[in-house]
């Protein structure tokens, strides 16, 4: 690999996972019905509105899972691996393999943005419990979906709040199911965000 080429591949690898954290961020936002007039997901809203308006004008709109957003996550991921394979020297793969390994990419980075807004909002219970940031505001928003669910089947033990443990077992094993995937269908490590 030739010095152009892994600056290259540094450069796309950045602003492909900056952009495609933000469409699946959005997706996150409107599935878990967070408040989209807090600042932090307008900018999200306002980073994702040119490609999706395109999208929605053929793909109709629900009111929880808007089938656009995860279209267009799917076609960064495609994008983003073709052309980090190009920036290597290698061509990209035929267009079903390309759409399963976006797909993998897709899911694999969802599970680990839930992982990371749980652990975020375990810091910030024990470092700033009564917090009115709009962050936290939007991280409580955000991980209440998945989180009421399981603490209605786990009991707190006293102050400990258990579910959360439940709740990594459950991304751990979607994780390694992942990368098992990843694995079975050929995936080159290293081209997925959030694998």
């Amino acid at each position: 690999m030739t010095f152009a080429s892994d600056i290259s591949g540094f450069l796309i690898n950045t602003v492909t996972s900056l952009y495609l954290i933000a469409v699946v961020l959005r997706g996150i936002l409107q599935a878990s019905r967070a408040d989209f007039y807090n600042p932090i997901s307008q900018v999200i809203v306002q980073i994702t509105r040119p490609p999706l308006s395109v999208l929605q004008r053929v793909i109709p709109k629900g009111k929880r899972f808007d089938l656009s957003v995860f279209i267009l996550a799917v076609l960064v991921q495609a994008i983003a691996i073709s052309l980090l394979l190009l920036s290597a020297g290698y061509a990209p793969p035929n267009p079903l393999t390309l759409g399963i390994w976006s797909l993998i990419g897709v899911a694999s980075l969802l599970v680990s943005s839930y992982l990371f807004a749980i652990l975020a909002m375990i810091v910030v219970s024990w470092v700033a419990p009564d917090s009115r940031s709009p962050a936290v505001y939007l991280l409580y928003q955000i991980t209440e979906p998945v989180m009421a669910p399981v603490r209605s089947i786990i009991p707190n033990i006293g102050p400990l709040d258990l579910s959360p443990i439940a709740i990594f077992i459950v991304i751990q094993l979607l994780q390694k199911s992942l990368f098992h995937m990843a694995i079975s269908v050929g995936l080159p490590p290293g081209l997925i965000v959030g694998m």
